[in-house]
């Protein structure tokens, strides 16, 4: 069956303002784009004026929750291995690959070592066998650069880009907030944020070694930035994310304790916030994600530096995203390859862009919609957002997956 989207504003690859025009579905692919054309024809579907995106892939997820990813234009989500059981079995990856659909795509990340215990690696290539389009080191960092070598290596064999999380435990330990005035007077348990850097040059020296793709999952320090662009001029195979927390928030948000606002890393403090932002706008940061992680009342309700860190994050994502765009930082086009395109790539699947060819994944927004962040009505299966109450911009009228709404 066929179906013209008309009447769009169409966010299209190359293009870093909206383009005019209207696409064409054949079964669930695209088929054509239509620039200039005001295709209100009988049968087209009138997409009255608003931006049509590719949909959102949202790349490192702790749960999949589709009420929530409905709500903020998610169509496809990689989940992190760190469930329970973890996702460190072929069996584990095709359960888990079908949770959601057909209305949403889930692509479980296979777990590096067996138990994310980063000991012994785990079944890698059964596990890609079964579905696994990238490999995680989880929450953990791995403190072997041994077992971290041959892990290099064996996903280079089987050209899975592994995803990895950067901070040196030996560094951080017990800590629950980076060094500084606000950690000080609040007498939390501290890290120095050089602790991201290390990990990061560890990483880029094994890369350089092995020639492997890593995507360092959150980058939220000046030097981490630093080390990424330095690698990047080396042409070294590298890439890095952050969520819009990191952007739009510094240490200061745990004032009062607040745990919806303790994540991993943590906050940083304003300096490096604003050298994130500068990392978007030139290009060193490749993907913004929700780093969705909802967590109940028996993970937040508790003393600061006992709460598990981690925030609903995949209903704000594109609102609080779109800041970044009002605020002239990026181009509305540029915006949509940090959130659809860049984690597309990285996964290898043929979504994240409205190009013929492609999977007719793509949502309807309204840029200038207001509404308000309440936790205590979000979607998500829990409501534990440092963004509650925050007025924002922009929602998703419209959420087609394979060209058909849901």
């Amino acid at each position: 069956m066929n179906r013209n989207f008309g009447n769009a504003r169409l966010v299209l690859p190359g293009e870093q303002q909206p383009v005019e025009g209207s696409l064409l579905v054949e079964g669930d692919r695209i088929s054509t784009i239509n620039t200039g054309a005001d295709d209100r024809s009988d049968g087209a579907i009138d997409c009255q004026g608003r931006l049509l995106a590719p949909g959102i892939v949202d790349l490192g997820v702790f749960a999949i929750d589709k009420p929530a990813f409905r709500f903020g234009g998610i169509t496809r989500a990689a989940l992190m291995p760190d469930q329970a059981p973890i996702l460190d079995l072929p069996a584990m990856i095709k359960h888990n690959a079908v949770d959601g659909k057909p209305d949403l795509w889930s692509h479980p990340i296979a777990a590096a070592t067996k138990g994310l215990e980063g000991q012994q690696l785990a079944e890698i290539g059964l596990m890609q066998r079964s579905g696994a389009k990238a490999v995680a080191t989880g929450r953990q960092w791995i403190a072997d650069s041994g077992i971290m070598l041959r892990l290099l290596q064996y996903c280079k064999s089987l050209d899975l880009p592994l995803i990895v999380h950067s901070e040196d435990a030996g560094l951080t330990g017990d800590a629950v907030a980076t060094n500084g005035e606000t950690a000080t007077r609040l007498g939390l348990a501290s890290a120095t944020a050089a602790a991201e850097s290390l990990s990061i040059a560890r990483d880029i020296a094994l890369v350089r070694e092995t020639g492997a793709h890593v995507h360092f999952r959150q980058v939220t320090t000046t030097d981490g930035l630093e080390l990424i662009r330095a690698a990047k001029s080396e042409n070294l195979p590298v890439s890095c994310g952050i969520t819009p927390a990191h952007l739009l928030l510094s240490d200061i948000a745990i004032s009062d304790f607040r745990t919806f606002a303790r994540l991993s890393p943590p906050l940083r403090n304003e300096a490096n916030r604003l050298a994130c932002i500068e990392a978007v706008r030139d290009g060193t940061i490749d993907v913004i994600s929700s780093g969705h992680d909802p967590r109940g009342p028996e993970d937040k309700r508790l003393p600061f530096a006992e709460a598990a860190p981690g925030m609903a994050g995949a209903e704000t994502l594109l609102a609080l995203s779109l800041t970044l765009v009002r605020d002239g930082i990026i181009p509305i086009g540029r915006l949509f390859e940090l959130l659809s395109t860049n984690p597309a790539k990285i996964l290898g699947v043929e979504a994240g862009s409205l190009t013929p060819g492609c999977e007719a994944d793509f949502i309807l927004i309204d840029e200038d919609a207001p509404w308000r962040v309440d936790a205590r009505k979000m979607a998500a299966a829990a409501g534990n957002t440092p963004f509650d109450g925050l007025p924002v911009q922009g929602r998703v009228t419209a959420i087609y997956k394979g060209g058909r709404a849901y």
